[in-house]
């Protein structure tokens, strides 16, 4: 018998499931080699035909996004106990992702914004939503919006992690390999090579050996050479405390790296090791020029901690939700 697969979509855009698509005529492989047991996304697979299977049938399970609800979080541990191989797939999944920004709030916060103080939101009654609802002898049951974002190990047992916003389709290749060959690296272990991306960019050669930059600039606002390192141009590039394996895609593009595929095993939090990397680079000792330096970057939180908020010393602890 084929091995069983399964696909899951948590909190997230969507882009880790497009990214297995984006495998090209590589997935015709895939789906020869494997029996997809459970992809809600692509097929219609129902939540009991999970609950009906065997604790431990499924070989592998690719659940990407970060649990922001009771109903991920109820998925989650039911995919974990039916799974032998659970792989937290992409940064939602490994970091919390986009989704984790919503920790610099609380519940309170974001549904005030949303149902009430929105501009563009029509809402007299100041409806909210709420987990249970009665109407005519129906109920309807809605999941609970938790207060902090979670990153997939903070809720259940994880295996390995396929890295990237979303990971690259020869690194879902390399993982399923591993997968169907049984040739596994030690449990925990990120499936991605174990170096900074400076390391396979076609500009590191460009960049100084010591940088000292006058002012930051966002892309939007500088005409970014195609040949020269792009952080030395002023423009953060967090590549230095990036793991590669993306190809270094977002700098061939003539965009900056802006950290998806998490730091490397060596890198503790890889927010605070861009900011303090960055923050050293300003070209003054005087308090004042400094601040005018690092005005050009107007949103720290959103530039170092883009994808790993959650999983950071900087999470806030789970409170009830509501």
């Amino acid at each position: 018998m084929k091995p069983k697969v399964a696909f899951y979509w948590c909190a997230s855009c969507g882009g880790c499931e497009e990214a297995v698509i984006d495998l090209a005529e590589k997935v015709l492989d895939v789906v020869a080699a494997v029996d997809i047991v459970f992809w809600p996304v692509a097929l219609d697979f129902k939540t009991k035909d999970v609950e009906a299977m065997a604790d431990g049938s499924i070989v592998a399970t690719f659940l990407n996004g970060a649990i922001r609800n009771s109903e991920q979080e109820e998925m989650a541990h039911l995919l974990r106990r039916k799974t032998q191989v659970l792989l937290a797939f992409g940064a939602c999944a490994q970091l919390g992702g986009i989704p984790g920004l919503g920790n610099l709030w609380n519940r309170d916060t974001i549904f005030n914004e949303v149902y009430r103080d929105s501009p563009a939101l029509v809402n007299p009654d100041g409806v909210f939503p709420v987990t249970e609802h009665r109407d005519n002898g129906h109920t309807l049951r809605l999941p609970k919006f938790f207060d902090t974002v979670l990153t997939l190990d903070q809720v259940v047992d994880v295996d390995y992690y396929l890295p990237g916003c979303p990971p690259t389709p020869n690194i879902i290749e390399q993982a399923i390999g591993a997968l169907l060959s049984g040739k596994l690296p030690p449990k925990g272990s990120v499936l991605a090579p174990d170096v900074a991306l400076c390391e396979e960019c076609s500009r590191r050669d460009t960049k100084p050996e010591k940088l000292a930059l006058e002012a930051f600039h966002r892309p939007s606002e500088v005409l970014i050479d195609e040949s020269k390192c792009i952080l030395a141009q002023g423009v953060p590039c967090l590549g230095a405390a990036t793991r590669s394996g993306c190809g270094a895609q977002c700098v061939e593009g003539n965009m900056p790296c802006t950290g998806c595929f998490g730091p490397t095993s060596r890198v503790r939090d890889a927010g605070a090791k861009s900011l303090s990397a960055i923050a050293s680079m300003a070209a003054s000792n005087d308090e004042a020029e400094i601040e005018r330096i690092l005005a050009g970057i107007p949103d720290p939180a959103g530039m170092f901690y883009r994808y790993s908020l959650p999983a950071s010393r900087l999470r806030r602890k789970r409170q009830e939700a509501v």
